[in-house]
């Protein structure tokens, strides 16, 4: 199958530098099996800093998954040597922003959104239903366990140099304000496409 690009296209109001950021960065795709043509109906992420070993000892890719209709073993790699920046000179035109290479799996659809959040874990114990009386101890305590880490778009200020990080552009948009700058910031009408390398 080859490589295959990522495109991304959109608006930059004064922001440039617009990146996915660290190899946690998850890479949403929907995937289509090269063999049956099967596509997947849930969104799948692919991380670079996730490696799994080919069978025969042929390597490692980011994923590797056999199709469910045809049961073939396909995998699909991010070429951490092609991920780019799109800036404001990219303005409104489709830039590539990372290649894959696709054995046997082939994105079809990108989401671009941002992990943020983390789990809450509940510890204690309910009171038994029919004791009337609660114990203090005995009930549930929330706690709230570190967030998992923010893994979105980062941009900067075109004249201020100002970071904006955990960037979520799973809306197409996105707006904030430069307080150094004193001026409105934004992404808008964000769109991709794939195409071959």
């Amino acid at each position: 199958m080859g490589k295959i690009a990522l495109q991304l296209k959109a608006t930059l109001e004064n922001v440039t530098n617009l990146r996915p950021v660290g190899e946690d960065f998850r890479w949403y795709l929907k995937m289509k099996c090269g063999n049956c043509g099967e596509i997947s109906e849930k969104w799948q992420y692919i991380r670079l800093m996730d490696s799994v070993a080919l069978k025969g000892g042929r390597g490692s890719a980011s994923m590797v998954q056999k199709c469910k209709l045809c049961a073939r073993e396909n995998s699909i790699e991010i070429l951490s040597s092609t991920i780019r920046s799109y800036n404001a000179e990219d303005n409104d035109k489709f830039k590539t922003i990372v290649e894959f290479e696709c054995r046997g799996l082939e994105p079809v659809d990108f989401q671009p959104q941002a992990l943020i959040g983390g789990p809450i874990l509940v510890s204690g114990q309910l009171p038994d239903p029919g004791n009337s009386g609660i114990v203090p101890e005995q009930l549930p305590t929330l706690h709230l366990c570190p967030p998992f880490p923010k893994a979105g778009f980062a941009a900067e200020g075109v004249e201020s140099g100002t970071v904006f990080s955990d960037i979520n552009l799973q809306e197409k948009d996105w707006t904030d304000y430069d307080e150094k700058a004193q001026e409105s910031v934004g992404i808008y009408e964000v769109t991709h496409q794939f195409v071959k390398c």
